[in-house]
């Protein structure tokens, strides 16, 4: 059975691990885990929690979502962290000097400048993504030390408008849950019904069967890169609008959980497996898992302690599907 949905084409297998109980492990997960934590405190299932929650995970779901084509392409990308906090600091710096637009703009646009450079390193120069990325990372955090002096930026000047994106609601949901739900619908559609989707699974099913097959795999891995970065860009000016600036020390850990939430959505770290959908799944698995512990007032460190465990369960439990 296993042989025969692996030769089945990415929308074949998608449709086919949804009427199997495997296909839905995320899922019932997730829902567990939501019963679990709404029978240990009551204040989980509450509205302003529930709406927390929504918050909370927009922000992670963007980057997920931007994770998922390059873990499905078969890389993955430590710097997207790194980029959440120069897109917030470059978007609101130049929001304060030119306006809304251009600041808006200017924070997408350097996040599509670290993904530009990730993926030509790795698709053109052949180096490999660990290496690539984890010094990005810390070049990236660099450069963004040194153009805030370590300060918060745009304290004051910000448009109205855009301290608005950061709390005000549309039909009685915030702003920042609007925007990964677009995203997550026009993506989804992109890598299951355009030639450019069933690229990048093929790429990270079998890259050298991909290039005899005429895919150009190394302007395919370079576009998820940038598609990465772009999306972390975004989520970049999505946080200032958050926390109303934009702040040097913001992203951090985000590509770890990141990647964990991509990989208990049912993605493979060896690529040609995944759906934007289960990675969304994967987040709300760790934003749920991070608020359960705060409403049961769990200590901190110990919380540090459970994501990490998480993200080690969510290594090995991809390690096992790839040995099935």
């Amino acid at each position: 059975m296993r042989q025969l949905a692996g030769d089945m084409k990415p929308r074949e297998r998608f449709a086919y691990r949804g009427l199997n109980l495997h296909g839905q492990a995320p899922l019932l997960t997730l829902i567990a885990l939501c019963l679990i934590t709404a029978l240990l405190t009551g204040r989980f299932l509450s509205p302003l929690n529930l709406s927390n929650i929504l918050v909370q995970s927009s922000i992670m779901a963007v980057i997920a979502i931007g994770m998922t084509f390059v873990i499905i392409s078969g890389g993955f990308d430590l710097s997207v962290g790194s980029t959440v906090a120069l897109a917030g600091c470059v978007g609101v710096m130049a929001m304060v000097k030119f306006g809304l637009i251009p600041g808006i703009f200017a924070g997408i646009a350097a996040g599509v400048a670290v993904g530009a450079v990730n993926g030509v390193i790795i698709a053109k120069l052949g180096v490999n993504p660990f290496i690539t990325t984890l010094g990005t990372m810390v070049l990236v955090r660099g450069v963004v030390y040194l153009i805030t002096a370590g300060a918060p930026v745009g304290d004051e000047g910000l448009p109205s408008a855009f301290l608005a994106l950061g709390s005000a609601r549309l039909f009685g949901i915030h702003y920042l849950v609007w925007i990964p739900a677009v995203l997550l619908a026009v993506l989804s559609w992109v890598m299951w019904a355009t030639p450019y989707g069933r690229r990048v699974y093929a790429t990270g099913g079998n890259r050298e069967a991909a290039f005899l097959s005429g895919v150009p795999v190394e302007r395919i891995i370079a576009s998820t890169y940038v598609v990465c970065g772009g999306l972390a860009g975004v989520a970049g000016v999505m946080l200032a609008a958050r926390l109303q600036s934009g702040q040097p020390t913001a992203g951090e850990f985000y590509e770890l959980t990141a990647i964990a939430a991509v990989v208990l959505g049912g993605a493979s770290l060896h690529g040609g497996e995944g759906t934007l959908y289960k990675s969304i799944i994967g987040v709300f698995i760790m934003i749920v898992l991070g608020n359960g512990l705060n409403l049961l007032n769990i200590d901190s460190y110990w919380q540090r302690v459970a994501v990490g465990a998480v993200i080690i369960a969510a290594a090995a439990a991809d390690r096992l599907r790839s040995r099935q």
